[in-house]
């Protein structure tokens, strides 16, 4: 067991924190065991505590919370490769020794000494006699060398047709060499597009663990510009090499040192060294190790290459997994992470109810990235957002010639969800006419493309939202109620804004600091007065308005403290309680009251009539009626 966090993005991002027996914790101030410069971390923001063989992360108090795997997290028993995270730094929290896909070795040391120049034996790695059968095979037999050496090749290849990542890929590699070689070390580095040098693996063989591998960076550099293979049968008697750091720390007998030559450009280096030799290092030593580099540039460039873009993917999905965290942490909102965390890890399907703007599409791509199909693919669908004669093309794909402009064959969203999650927000505002459709695939996950007759088949699982009352809906007739019992097997209710007012400042700070950094403006704060509207407001809009009420303030704001005159009039309006705002402003809202009492009276009660009386937006007057404090005061 090696119990470690490893910051994958951040301002410590790359760096690998060893978790000892005790209180392991995290902050932006001394004396954390990790300090992160990052004002959005508090002082002492969480801490990671080990019981027996279990480690629990545990939130303290912080100001903008823990996340788990993207979920809000104030206690949360760690499980391997856990993904936390706190201000704008994640942490993947590893407890097992077994190396990951492109995980660097940490053995080999380099260092910047300079050399003199010496007398070595250099080698173009295209010329290697290994690459040339026919020059082996000039005398007829091949001899035991050359034939041991063939063998290599076959092996290397081998290896390389069996490996897909760099460091399992440079692993085979030196095995393979270090068994023909009279080495005792080797290591593979590649070459990056900077001109920097980063090992890929090192190892070592009959010597104490815990040794490093040290490579003289000056040397790779020369070899890498050269694009020629080096031997040097005698290190202690030359120089150049001799008088390097890493040659004092380890003194070397022999070494030989071949590029990684793709496409004419140098991108890596085979290492192997001995500080005992068996035997002297020979010419067909150098030919071996040079033909090997030749041999395996291509294959391993290409694994570099995917890792490259597994890399941009995985930095993809961590920026849209912050972009989409949930924040808050009411009694309310409680539940729903309890609700994510138990039905996550199964496939049923899930009905998300909530007014719009609550979140309900964060609370699915969570349950999508906590379970068993989070490697696949999170497809979503806006019923209500899709023309009615699109929505079936849309959903199902069509056929070739299925109506006017089908000129080809589309995939439907189902197809593209396969092996994923389809999410179908506002499933409410279905047409009656695609429901039977629909209620299929609920039930079968079987349908056909509009125009077809092949019965096609998806491994999805389905996520539907509203804002609609579907039970009512089903008993009115406008929503089927067989499809509504299909799709209710799990569900989970959010709360609107203002029945959780105590994530109002939380997620108001959140918004905040996002919009800063798109609008690189720095250290924006939120004025007390300015707090305090936020409360007062009811939201009728949800987290949605408030996200685009944060937004137009930072934008608007001429300085560093968002006071209420940034907020929008809406929200102003909420915090001009009688005495609070001074003389004019409890003028202006008793004005409004009246005119807005008057209206009413005079429309006989009917809000539609209300409104246009006084040249206003039926659902600003709601808005007002709230904030003000109308609703009992109304009289037809």
């Amino acid at each position: 067991m090696n119990p470690r966090l490893i910051a994958i993005s951040g301002p410590l991002s790359g760096a690998v924190f060893p978790l000892g027996d005790g209180d392991f914790t995290l902050g932006r101030a001394q004396p954390n065991d990790v300090v992160v410069p990052d004002r959005a971390v508090s002082r002492r923001h969480c801490m990671i505590r080990k019981d027996g063989d279990r480690f629990k992360l545990i939130d303290l108090r912080s100001r903008n919370g823990c996340f788990v795997n993207n979920v809000p997290a104030r206690e949360h028993e760690l499980n391997h490769s856990d993904r936390i995270g706190i201000g704008d730094s994640h942490f993947v929290f590893l407890i097992s020794d077994d190396k990951g896909q492109g995980e660097y070795s940490e053995t080999v040391q380099l260092d910047d000494s300079q050399f003199l120049s010496g007398q070595t034996v250099q080698l173009q790695p295209q010329d290697a006699a290994i690459l040339h059968p026919e020059r082996l095979l000039t005398g007829g037999t091949p001899s035991g060398r050359q034939a041991r050496d063939l063998e290599a090749l076959l092996k290397v290849c081998q290896a390389l047709d069996s490996s897909h990542d760099v460091a399992t890929l440079a692993r085979g590699l030196l095995d393979v060499i270090l068994d023909l070689v009279p080495a005792d070390r080797g290591a593979v580095l590649v070459a990056e597009e900077s001109g920097e040098v980063r090992p890929v693996y090192g190892c070592r063989r009959g010597v104490e663990t815990g040794l490093s591998v040290p490579v003289s960076r000056t040397l790779l550099r020369d070899v890498l510009a050269s694009k020629k293979a080096l031997m040097c049968s005698n290190v202690t008697q030359d120089r150049r090499i001799a008088q390097t750091e890493s040659m004092a720390a380890w003194p070397v007998t022999a070494l030989i040192v071949a590029p990684i030559v793709c496409r004419e450009r140098s991108t890596g280096i085979i290492y192997v060294a001995a500080s005992n030799l068996v035997r002297p290092f020979e010419d067909a030593d150098l030919q071996l190790v040079a033909g090997l580099a030749s041999v395996s540039a291509p294959t391993l460039e290409s694994a570099r290459q995917v890792e490259r873009l597994q890399e941009e993917n995985r930095r993809l999905h961590e920026e849209i997994e912050i972009e989409h965290r949930m924040v808050g942490n009411s009694p309310a909102m409680e539940q729903v992470y309890r609700f994510i965390e138990r039905v996550a890890r199964t496939s049923a399907n899930v009905l998300i109810t909530g007014e719009s703007g609550t979140g309900k599409e964060l609370v699915a791509r969570a349950l999508h990235a906590q379970g068993p199909r989070a490697s696949g693919r999170f497809v979503a669908l806006n019923s209500a957002a899709i023309a009615e004669y699109l929505l079936e093309s849309e959903l199902f794909g069509h056929e070739r010639g299925a109506f006017t402009g089908a000129i080809t064959d589309k995939k439907g969203l189902l197809e593209v969800a396969n092996g994923g999650t389809l999410f179908l927000d506002e499933i409410g505002d279905m047409p009656l006419s695609l429901q039977p459709k629909l209620l299929r695939v609920v039930q079968d996950r079987k349908f056909e493309r509009v125009g077809g007759t092949d019965t096609l088949s998806v491994d999805i699982r389905i996520i539907a939202a509203t804002h609609r009352n579907l039970e009512e809906a089903s008993e009115a007739g406008s929503f089927r109620q067989d499809l509504y019992f299909r799709l209710n097997v799990l569900s989970v209710h959010i709360p609107p804004l203002r029945e959780r007012r105590e994530d109002v400042i939380p997620l108001a700070r959140y918004f905040l600091n996002r919009h800063s950094r798109l609008e690189k403006r720095r250290d924006v704060t939120l004025s007390p007065e300015a707090e305090a509207c936020l409360l007062e407001y009811d939201w009728p809009g949800n987290v949605r308005e408030l996200e685009s009420v944060i937004q137009n303030a930072v934008v608007l704001t001429s300085g560093n403290v968002i006071q209420p005159a940034d907020l929008s009039e809406d929200v102003r309006d909420c915090g001009d309680k009688p005495g609070s705002r001074g003389l004019f402003h409890e003028t202006v809202r008793e004005a409004r009251k009246q005119a807005i009492l008057k209206a009413f009276k005079q429309a006989g009660g009917n809000y539609t009539e209300t409104a246009r009386l006084l040249g206003l937006h039926v659902n600003y007057l709601h808005r007002l009626i709230r904030s003000l404090n109308l609703k009992g005061q109304l009289r037809p």
